[in-house]
C-alpha cells in the first residue's frame, strides 16, 4: 500500500517549468497534500480542486490530483489529468511516468512504451524511466512469445524465451521490482527526495514495491548569455544558426520579450495548434514572472538543407524557482537573410 510519509518533501519538482510560481490560496495545496499524505483523499481532493478553481493551470495540484485520482481507482480520470499536464508541459518527465504507470495497469502496454520513451527525451537520466520500459518490453515480449506458441505449439525456441520472460518477472516478485509510478512533488524541497510509488500496474504475479524516485537534474552552471538579442543573423550554415540559438537564449535570459518573440518565424508550429497570440501572451508572462533567468544551451548538431535548418541542443534553465535541464530540438527556416523557428520541441 502506498506510504505518504515523505510525499510532501518531494513536490517542489513538479515547479518545473518557466514562470509557474506558487499561487494563491496556497493553504488550500498544503492542506491538499497533508490529508493526502494522511490517507484522506476525498477531502484532500475537495482542498486541490478549490485551489485550481483560482488556479487550474497549475501543474503542482493537478499532478496531485491525478495521484488521488489513481489511488480512488478513477483510472480514466486520473488519465486525463496527467494527459493535460503533458500537453501544458511537456518538459515534466513525471506525468508521462504516471500516465504509463496508468495504461499498463489495464494492460494496454503499446501506450505505456509510448509515454515511457516521452519521459526519457524529455529527461534522457530519467532512471525510473528506463527501469519501467524494460519492464514494459518484457511484458511485451511475453504476449509476443505466447501468441507465437499459439500458433505453433511445438516451437522451442518460443517456449524457452517465454519462460525466461516469466522468470524476470518472478524476480520482481521476490525483489521488489516493478512499473512504478512517481509520488507526489510539494513545496521547496527541505528534506531528501525518497518516496514510494502511487501505482503499480499488474504483472504475472502482483505486487507492491518502493518506488525509485530519481532527484531532479541540476543543471550546470549557465555560461554568460551572448550579448546579442536581436534575431536571425546573415549566412549559411551550421555557425549561422548557432549565432541565433546563442542569441535567441541571451534574449530569454535578459527577459527581452520582445526580443525573445522576434526569433520565432510568422509561421511558427506553436504546440497543440494555439493560436499564436495566446501562446505569445503565456510566453510573456513565463518571461516576466521569475525575478531573473538564466539560459545556457549547447548545440549539439546542426543540419542544414537550403533554406532550412534542424538544431539539437541541451537547454540548461535557471530562475530564482526552477533549475531544469532538457534537450530540445528546433527547426529553421531562412526569411531573407535571417534564420528563424519554425518548431521547438523537447527530445532529440
Amino acid at each position: 500500500m502506498l506510504s505518504r510519509s515523505s510525499c510532501a518533501a518531494l513536490l517542489a519538482a513538479l515547479l518545473l517549468f518557466p514562470g509557474v510560481a506558487p499561487a494563491a490560496p496556497a493553504d488550500d495545496l498544503k492542506e491538499g497534500s497533508r490529508l493526502y499524505q494522511q490517507g484522506k483523499l476525498q477531502p484532500a481532493m475537495d482542498k486541490i480542486n478549490a485551489f485550481l478553481a483560482t488556479q487550474p493551470r497549475d501543474p503542482q495540484a493537478r499532478f496531485l490530483k491525478g495521484l488521488i485520482l489513481t489511488e480512488q481507482k478513477k483510472v480514466p480520470e486520473a488519465i486525463q489529468v496527467f494527459t493535460g499536464l503533458t500537453e501544458d508541459y511537456p518538459e515534466l518527465p513525471e506525468p508521462y511516468n504516471n500516465l504509463a504507470v496508468l495504461y499498463a495497469s489495464q494492460g494496454n502496454y503499446d501506450k505505456a512504451k509510448s509515454s515511457l520513451e516521452l519521459a526519457i527525451h524529455t529527461h534522457p537520466s530519467y532512471a525510473t524511466a528506463h527501469e519501467n520500459l524494460g519492464d514494459v518490453y518484457a511484458q511485451l515480449a511475453s504476449r509476443a512469445y505466447d501468441r507465437a506458441l499459439q500458433l505453433d505449439k511445438n516451437n522451442a525456441a518460443a517456449q524457452v524465451k517465454l519462460a525466461m520472460v516469466k522468470d524476470v518477472f518472478v524476480a520482481q516478485k521476490n525483489t521488489g521490482s516493478a512499473v512504478k509510478g512517481e509520488p507526489a512533488k510539494a513545496e521547496p524541497a527541505k528534506v531528501p527526495a525518497k518516496a514510494e510509488t502511487p501505482a503499480k500496474t499488474e504483472a504475472p504475479a502482483k505486487t507492491e514495491a518502493p518506488a525509485k524516485v530519481e532527484a531532479p537534474a541540476k543543471p550546470e552552471k549557465p555560461a554568460a548569455p551572448a550579448k546579442s538579442t536581436t534575431p536571425g543573423a546573415a549566412g549559411d550554415g551550421k555557425a549561422a544558426v548557432t549565432s541565433v540559438l546563442n542569441a535567441w537564449a541571451a534574449a530569454w535570459s535578459a527577459k527581452d520579450v520582445k526580443g525573445y518573440l522576434a526569433f520565432y518565424a510568422p509561421d511558427f508550429e506553436t504546440p497543440g495548434g494555439e493560436a499564436r497570440d495566446a501562446w505569445e501572451k503565456t510566453r510573456a508572462e513565463r518571461i516576466e514572472k521569475p525575478k531573473s533567468i538564466e539560459v545556457s544551451i549547447k548545440v549539439t548538431s546542426v543540419v542544414t538543407q537550403g533554406n532550412e535548418a534542424t538544431a539539437v541542443v541541451v537547454q540548461g534553465y535557471k530562475s530564482d524557482t526552477l533549475k531544469s535541464n532538457n534537450t530540445k530540438t528546433f527547426k529553421m527556416v531562412k526569411v531573407g537573410d535571417k534564420w528563424l523557428i519554425k518548431q521547438e520541441r523537447v527530445g532529440g
